[in-house]
C-alpha cells in the first residue's frame, strides 16, 4: 500500500494535494502535517513511500526539515512543492537531498508525473531547472556571493531583495524583528554589501528576484 505524507502549513493547499493524490492512489494512505515538527514526528512513527514538502513552514524551514529527513531516513524520497520559483530554490533543494522540485503553479498531471517518477527511484527536474543546472556547470567555478549564506540567511536575503521590510519578514517566517535584523546584518557582512538597495541590485543581476 502506498503511503504519502503531505507537509504544508495551508490547510486548503494540503486538501487540494490530497484530492489529486487520492484519485491516483485510491487504496493508499495519505497523511498531512502542518509544520516541520509534525512531519518529523509522523516520519519517525511509520514507513512512507514519499514526502511532499513545502519550503515555507512555520518554525523550521522546509530545507531544515529536508536535511533532517536525509539524516534520519536517507532513502525516503522527498518532493519539494513550493511557491518559490525554481531559479530561487531548485538547485539548493536538490543539493540538500530532495528527489525533485516542483512549483505550486504546476498542473495536477505534472504533480502526478513527478510523484510517480520520484517514488520509482528517479529524480524529477523540470526542463527549465535542468537548463539552469546545465548552465551552472559551464560557469566559472567561483561561487556567487549568495552561495555562502545559510539556508535561513538565503531565505531572508531573498525577501529583503524583493523589497520586504524587516517587520514583514519577521511576521512571514514567524521570527522576531530583532532576529531578522541580526540575519540582515550577517548577510550584508558575508556578501560584502552595504544596504538593502545593493541586495536588491544583486538579486536582480543574479536573476533571483523579478521586480
Amino acid at each position: 500500500m502506498v503511503r504519502l505524507l503531505i507537509v504544508d502549513d495551508h490547510p486548503l493547499v494540503r486538501r487540494g494535494i490530497v484530492e489529486v493524490l487520492a484519485e491516483a492512489y485510491p487504496d493508499g494512505t495519505i497523511a498531512e502535517a502542518s509544520d516541520g515538527a509534525e512531519a518529523l514526528q509522523a516520519i519517525s512513527g511509520g514507513a512512507w513511500n514519499l514526502v511532499v514538502l513545502d519550503l515555507s513552514l512555520p518554525g523550521r524551514s522546509g530545507l531544515d526539515v529536508l536535511k533532517e529527513i536525509r539524516h534520519t531516513h536517507s532513502k525516503l524520497p522527498v518532493l519539494i512543492l513550493s511557491t518559490y520559483p525554481e531559479q530561487q530554490f531548485g538547485a539548493r533543494a536538490l543539493r540538500a537531498g530532495a528527489s525533485g522540485y516542483l512549483n505550486k503553479g504546476s498542473s495536477s498531471e505534472v504533480l502526478l508525473s513527478a510523484v510517480r517518477k520520484v517514488m520509482a527511484g528517479g529524480k524529477y527536474i523540470s526542463a527549465s531547472l535542468g537548463e539552469s543546472l546545465a548552465a551552472d556547470l559551464g560557469r566559472d567555478l567561483t561561487k556567487p556571493l549568495h552561495e555562502g549564506l545559510s539556508d535561513r540567511e538565503y531565505h531572508v536575503m531573498l525577501r529583503i531583495a524583493s523589497g520586504k521590510t524587516v517587520g514583514e519578514i519577521a511576521e512571514e517566517i514567524h521570527l522576531s524583528v530583532k532576529t531578522i535584523s541580526t540575519y540582515r546584518a550577517r548577510i550584508l557582512e558575508k556578501m560584502g554589501l552595504k544596504n538593502n538597495a545593493e541586495l536588491t541590485q544583486y538579486g536582480i543581476r543574479q536573476k533571483l528576484v523579478d521586480l
